[in-house]
């Protein structure tokens, strides 16, 4: 898929995904910078940097893959999490193998319409944001929604595993 830019918006399985279930959403383009993070695309749209929710791809000890949605400006105990979900460890997969789970490249992975159906966990402090901005299935391409909505299409479980990133 080709980068989005402000004059064509990508329509990609994220935001067929977000039409089908009836979600209101923005179109938030920016210009992407490889490993700018949550950091540039919260400073290219304006907004709060915890506002902006990061898709994370990790796997458990036993390589079963999930999904974490973390605020851009925390980061994830895997150990906390490894805990709450029972398991020896998790760690985040290989750029390769979350792209193969999620039909995703690296940088424009959205936790909708995602190629392969997997448990989504999300930081429990999202819900009560006015607003997030995630990614919409395209590098450089966020989309602006209700955080309930992710809970109503995604139904993850809430989790409280967000470490301040120092």
């Amino acid at each position: 898929m080709a980068k989005a830019g402000k004059d064509k918006l990508p329509v990609s399985p994220a935001v067929r995904a977000l039409r089908a279930a009836g979600v209101a959403f923005t179109d938030h383009p920016y210009e992407y910078e490889e490993r700018g993070g949550t950091a540039v695309s919260a400073r290219e749209l304006g907004v709060d940097e915890h506002a902006v929710v990061k898709t994370l791809v990790m796997e458990t000890d036993a390589r079963d893959p999930l999904i974490v949605l973390m605020h851009g400006d925390r980061k994830v105990s895997t150990k906390n999490l490894a805990r709450t979900l029972g398991v020896k460890t998790i760690q985040p997969c290989s750029p390769e193998v979350a792209n193969r789970h999620t039909g995703y490249l690296v940088g424009g992975t959205s936790p909708f319409g995602t190629r392969k159906a997997m448990p989504v966990y999300m930081e429990r402090s999202i819900v009560e944001l006015p607003r997030i901005y995630i990614n919409g299935g395209a590098r450089g391409y966020l989309v602006g929604l209700d955080p309930r909505e992710v809970v109503r299409i995604l139904n993850p479980t809430l989790v409280d595993v967000g470490v301040d990133d120092v």
